[in-house]
């Protein structure tokens, strides 16, 4: 394989570096959120049916400078609808949360069925083109972001019922149209899960710092090499969250690492 190093532009990367950031300030603190709740694929159904709102917004022949508060307004119908459903059936939420991605995402596809860039339109709303963003784009997702984390701050990081649901369809909506449902999914889940265990200020630190090595290193790799930078990302997220295993702080403070030392404990 032959190396790009030319690929190597501040001038591209540096957006995208940025917008990585972005979506990972929101994405870590409410990764652990989902966690502690159990509904794993929230941000895949919420942002699904944000990306069937923008599909059908271009069926319907809406203006392309509606379809950011088409996005916006189909994300925080499904939060909606997600918070009504975790009052009435909340043993069921999750199962509900998958049920409503499937419909999304295939509903998605019954609308793009007659378009022949339909192909091209879902594999921009699956894997982003975070090469492709300015900073003038990431304005917008800038200042909301800032606004989402105040809100979380003031409420010291207790978030229930619509509130929750409300602030996540926002940052997915932001997030969604800078690096796509896969980036998206693996910002929120993966350094939440690879800090599982370790508490505070500690495991938000850890976190940041995984994620922001997964975006930095994937965006160079996927440079370097001329592979796809969304899916480069993704890959490296996920090296660098089992990486951070061998860190002693991070291993001893994971759940399986805990038992094993609890049963140790007992046994001696």
């Amino acid at each position: 394989m032959t190396l790009n190093w030319e690929g190597l532009d501040i001038g591209i990367l540096g957006p995208a570096c940025v917008a990585g950031l972005i979506v990972l300030s929101t994405h870590v603190p409410l990764g652990k959120q989902v966690l502690n709740r159990g509904i794993i694929f929230i941000d895949l159904a919420i942002a699904q049916i944000a990306g069937l709102g923008v599909i059908l917004a271009q069926y319907l022949g809406v203006d392309e400078h509606g379809l950011g508060v088409q996005f916006a307004a189909a994300a925080l119908a499904g939060a909606g609808l997600l918070a009504w459903t975790d009052r009435r059936w909340p043993q069921q939420q999750e199962p509900l949360i998958g049920t409503l991605f499937v419909l999304a995402a295939t509903g998605g596809l019954l609308l793009l069925a007659d378009n022949p860039q339909g192909g091209e339109h879902l594999k921009d709303l699956l894997v982003g083109q975070i090469l492709w963003v300015s900073y003038a784009q990431l304005i917008p997702a800038a200042i909301l972001s800032a606004l989402l984390l105040g809100v979380m701050w003031l409420r010291g990081g207790r978030l229930a019922g619509l509130l929750f649901y409300a602030l996540f369809a926002l940052a997915i909506t932001a997030s969604v149209q800078l690096v796509g449902v896969y980036l998206v999914f693996a910002s929120l889940i993966v350094p939440a899960l690879a800090t599982a265990g370790m508490q505070g200020r500690a495991r938000l630190l850890a976190a940041y710092l995984i994620g922001a090595a997964g975006y930095i290193g994937g965006l160079v790799l996927s440079a370097v090499l001329d592979l796809p930078s969304g899916a480069m990302i993704v890959w490296v997220l996920a090296g660098t969250a089992l990486l951070a295993q061998a860190i002693p702080a991070v291993r001893r403070a994971h759940p399986a690492q805990a038992a094993d030392a609890a049963v140790f404990d007992a046994a001696a």
